[in-house]
């Protein structure tokens, strides 16, 4: 039998944490983005850098997904940029406001930021800037990190604030400082990251409770369907006309 030290465990348990602890969060989230869908809004998601940028790309162009989605998409802060490279400018200041100019945010969208840790410069200049552009701001991140990195680390914004100080709704992916959990008796490093697996959750629980809001009020929600099953392309075509000349991703 496959032991895996507790890491199913372990994500299982966070899973549960959040539905028992972050449902209203989550649904107030959700309104939102319902809102947003109603008003013919698109809905931004913005990533703080390295492997978070994936749970940003999970929600985009994603069989079962809001075609309404609008990455902010950085190359530079992803992971198919160079490592070191991606690490330097996810703590480097401005950088990430300049990435919220570019996509033009206007006052009463809709922005989704993830980055469990919450605290470097790329995370908190863009969210400073969508404040400052009058953005609805929901945090995904984690309160641990937030709370135990020392006030004075090097990683910080110059500002010292947290992203959940900036967010007008705030969901706590429960992400432990270091990100791995499992320890292999014998081995003294930490291994099996789960923030990947509960942020990319997050994601969709956010899509389900947004489709279920906007059923409820009689609104035909944007969703893709599969473009490899027959007739995917077909579903998407009034989609992508729709949203083309809107989402610079497309």
């Amino acid at each position: 039998m496959l032991n895996d030290f507790g890491y199913l465990e372990t994500i299982v348990s966070t899973l549960e944490k959040i539905r028992r602890e972050q449902g209203e969060n989550i649904h107030q989230a959700a309104t939102l983005m319902a809102d947003a869908i109603r008003d013919d809004r698109l809905i931004h998601v913005y990533a703080g850098g390295g492997h978070t940028t994936l749970a940003m790309g999970e929600m985009f162009f994603r069989a079962g997904g809001l075609a309404n989605i609008d990455p902010l998409m950085e190359t530079a802060l992803s992971v198919f940029n160079q490592a070191l490279k991606y690490l330097e400018l996810e703590r480097t200041v401005n950088f990430g406001a300049s990435i919220v100019r570019y996509y033009d945010l206007q006052p009463g969208d809709p922005l989704i930021i993830f980055h469990n840790i919450g605290i470097n410069a790329a995370t908190i200049d863009a969210a400073m800037e969508a404040k400052k552009r009058g953005a609805e701001i929901i945090a995904v991140a984690s309160s641990f990190w937030q709370k135990e990195m020392p006030d004075d680390h090097f990683i910080r914004h110059p500002s010292g604030k947290n992203l959940f100080d900036l967010a007008d709704i705030c969901i706590d992916d429960y992400n432990p400082v270091g990100d791995a959990s499992v320890l292999v008796p014998g081995f003294d490093t930490p291994i099996a990251p789960i923030s990947n697996v509960v942020d990319f959750t997050i994601a969709h629980l956010l899509e389900i409770e947004t489709v279920r809001l906007c059923v409820e009020r009689g609104i035909v929600p944007p969703v893709w369907s599969s473009a490899n099953a027959p007739g995917g392309d077909e579903k998407n075509k009034a989609y992508l006309e729709r949203y083309k000349s809107r989402i610079k991703m497309l």
